[in-house]
Order: C-alpha cells, then structure tokens, then sequence
C-alpha cells in the first residue's frame, strides 16, 4: 500500500495588517480631504499701467481690534469713506497693522465690496 505523508497544515492568513493598512488609508483620505466648498474673494492684479490716485486720502488701516480711516478710528469705514469718494470706483487703500490677522483684512475688504466699493488695494 502507498504511504503518503500527511499533508501540511494551511496557515490561514492574518488579516490584522489588513486591517490596519485599511483604517490608515482611511485617516489618510479624511485628513486630506476638503470638507465643504471654499470661498474666494475675487482679486484683479493690476494690469500693464497703473491708475494714478486721485482725490483726498482714504486709508484704512486694519488693526486686530480697531478700524481707522486716514488715522481715526470709526466703527464703520464706509461711513467715513463716503464724503471721501466721489465715485464707487475710487481707490481704497487697505494696509493692515501689526497683530492683525488675515480673516479681519478680508471681512474688511468683503464688508467694502458690500457696500459698493468695487477699487482696493492692499498695502503691506
């Protein structure tokens, strides 16, 4: 009669590394991931020739807690603007001060274009 040696026991496979690749494929992918849609401001650059300023000053320098256009401080910059402009498309120049943080430039400079201003600039 045949003698065969008894087969080899199967090792099963261990899905423990598996696992963990899977669960770090899938932190990876919520980590990089973009929740929500963005929002943009539009900006145009400046073209091939600059626009010389005209009229009065209008300066708004954004502070991290305060507003001041041309040096006094206001609670509303459009209001202190409007004696200031003769025209929606007037140059308004922004330059923001030490301690203020970006989102406060952009609610501004947002907070302006509501109103109707449509020409800022951002100074450093």
């Amino acid at each position: 009669m045949l003698d065969l040696a008894p087969l080899p026991a199967r090792r099963r496979i261990g899905l423990t590394p598996m696992i963990d690749v899977v669960f770090l494929l899938l932190v990876f992918f919520m980590l990089a991931a973009r929740f929500g849609v963005t929002e943009a401001i539009p900006l145009a650059l400046p073209g091939g020739t600059a626009a010389a300023y005209e009229g009065p000053p209008r300066l708004v320098s954004v502070g991290p807690r305060e507003l001041r256009v041309n040096g006094i401080a206001t609670a509303d910059p459009v209001l202190a603007l409007r004696p200031l402009m003769t025209a929606p498309s007037d140059l308004v120049i922004l330059r923001p001060e030490d301690g203020a943080r970006v989102q406060r430039l952009l609610d501004v400079m947002e907070d302006l274009r509501a109103a109707g201003l449509s020409s800022m600039a951002v100074l450093e």
